[in-house]
């Protein structure tokens, strides 16, 4: 999609972190964007500064409140995007919680809100969005992992099983869709500078992968020549703590 201007994209989790990076950058090549999150307060911030920073205006950037664990909100999301812009080119299923505890410890509604987060969330909003990108000639699924997706760790049953699963299921679609003209990509990064850890990255936290560096992939991904597919892609810091 070397053209980028004048398409819309949807930016699940997009009011912090990877989330909002990926929206800048989306914005920045002339690009429409609908973030989405939980909390109204947050949505009507970000949309307010991504309008007033990229210069794009109002009319370039939405905001949809929306619960990914639950599949009417995520239809919501896609409904009033298409309404809005006439289609959907690019879905970036970026939200995502983490807890990290032993199994044991786990109730079983923290465990479910990972796993409906991570992955449950992908799949409505895929599956409301999957129509919509294959009406518009084509585009991008972007799903935003983790290197837990391939990578199993003691305290992350939820997590891992969370992001192994997103994985997996990207990895099926990106063969289903693929002679539709969609493709589909997953990005699994290690460590990065949000509040995904604590609730604010400073200076220790400068080795790690920064936002904006995931926001570039996302971008490269875009410009992409249509012959080629990169179905996923693993970040690691370059120089993490010995």
């Amino acid at each position: 999609m070397p053209e980028l201007q004048g398409k819309t994209a949807i930016v699940t989790g997009g009011t912090k972190g990877i989330g909002l990076a990926v929206a800048r950058a989306l914005l920045d090549r002339g690009m429409n964007v609908v973030v989405s999150a939980r909390t109204a307060s947050d949505i009507e911030r970000v949309v307010g500064e991504l309008a007033e920073a990229s210069g794009a205006g109002d009319a370039a950037v939405r905001g949809v409140v929306c619960d990914v664990r639950r599949a009417e909100d995520c239809q919501r999301l896609i409904t009033e995007t298409v309404d809005a812009y006439g289609s959907i080119d690019v879905l970036v299923n970026n939200a995502g919680i983490g807890r990290f505890a032993p199994l044991e410890e786990f109730d079983v509604d923290e465990w479910r809100g990972v796993i409906e987060t991570n992955l449950l969330g992908a799949f409505y909003c895929t599956h409301a969005a999957l129509p919509h990108i294959k009406a518009a000639g084509g585009g991008w699924i972007i799903n935003i992992a983790s290197l837990a997706a391939k990578n199993a760790f003691p305290g992350g049953t939820a997590y891992n099983a969370s992001k192994f699963g997103l994985l997996g299921m990207s990895e099926a679609l990106m063969q289903e869709v693929r002679h539709d003209d969609v493709r589909v990509s997953t990005i699994l990064p290690g460590s990065v500078a949000t509040s995904f850890s604590h609730p604010t990255p400073g200076t220790a936290d400068e080795w790690k992968i920064q936002p904006d560096d995931i926001a570039k992939i996302v971008t490269d991904l875009l410009d992409t020549p249509a012959r080629t597919l990169p179905s996923w892609i693993e970040v690691r810091p370059a120089k993490p703590g010995r």
